[in-house]
């Protein structure tokens, strides 16, 4: 009863603010980044729903693993102290990275009760403040596949990050395999892994996953200079998506993606010039806090 009166909730909230509009039939990929950080608390069902709203066509997302293995959707695999309101204590646990509470050693329904919403956040200060949960994965797709049908807009696709580092094994995730073999298994009982990405950071569980079930599409994620050939040559395969930091992009990187076989989407954009800038280059898509820039650009680059 209390998931069914958040859900009621947040549909009334949602549909409130923001107009339904039409996505564009474009092979272009937008991406509502944490679902839409510049306006609702990230990686909450108000976001996704409202980058649903703004017709995106993917919903971009991290998850994380609890004590119950469950997946939890999360930036971080630990409660960040600028989002989210709750006392910090290391669980006994050796705090390795100075940031309190691990979701790893919480079951969701105690990561249920925490308030990740509420708080202000001076990066996003258009975000709304509401209460907000970090929620399960599936309830994320079940709402969002409900709420696309039922105001007539595509099925969504989604883009969900691993986050995991080899320090972080055992500690804050399970071992690589255990960890992607959960998403996999998440996604094809919901019967959305054929428009799901699975992106990450950490070329090990994207090779596991090339390896293990080879249809699956993936993306690395790239936030340094290191060249692209050295990227893909180090992970041993040829990603669906090479998505790096969007200062990163040029001319000769998105052609060279493109003569791999590869699409290319930068993260995070957030101003109409910057992606104009990039769409010219040629990129496949771009991933963006904020979703309502889709109509700025289009409606510029359509005068």
């Amino acid at each position: 009863m209390r998931k069914l009166c958040l859900l009621l909730g947040t549909l009334s909230l949602i549909n409130s603010c923001t107009p339904v509009t039409e996505p564009s039939s474009s092979d272009f990929e937008w991406q509502g980044h944490r679902g839409a950080r510049g306006a609702f608390p990230e990686n909450t069902i108000p976001a996704f729903l409202f980058a649903l709203d703004e017709g995106m066509n993917t919903l971009e997302m991290d998850v994380v693993v609890s004590s119950d293995e469950k997946l939890v959707v999360s930036h971080e695999p630990f409660f960040n102290r600028e989002i989210c309101n709750v006392n910090f204590v290391d669980g006994g646990l050796p705090d390795t990275l100075g940031v309190g509470n691990n979701i790893y050693q919480w079951t969701y329904e105690d990561v249920s009760h925490v308030d990740c919403g509420s708080l202000p956040n001076s990066k996003f200060p258009d975000q709304k403040k509401i209460p907000a949960v970090k929620p399960l994965l599936e309830d994320v797709i079940d709402t969002a596949e409900v709420y696309a049908k039922a105001n007539k807009l595509p099925a969504p696709n989604y883009n969900i990050e691993i986050k995991s580092r080899p320090e972080w094994d055992n500690l804050y995730h399970p071992e690589i395999e255990e960890y992607a073999s959960l998403l996999v298994e998440l996604l094809k009982n919901k019967d959305v892994l054929s428009r799901t990405v699975i992106q990450s950071f950490d070329k090990r569980p994207l090779q596991f996953l090339h390896k293990e079930y080879p249809k699956i599409k993936l993306a690395l994620l790239v936030e340094d200079d290191i060249s692209a050939k050295d990227h893909i040559s180090d992970l041993g395969f040829e990603p669906e998506i090479y998505s790096c930091y969007f200062p990163l992009v040029n001319q000769d990187l998105v052609n060279y993606c493109h003569e791999k076989g590869m699409r290319i989407i930068p993260w995070t954009v957030n101003t109409k010039e910057e992606i104009s800038q990039l769409r010219a280059m040629g990129v496949d898509g771009v991933i963006t806090d904020y979703p309502q820039l889709k109509r700025e650009v289009t409606t510029s680059e359509n005068d």
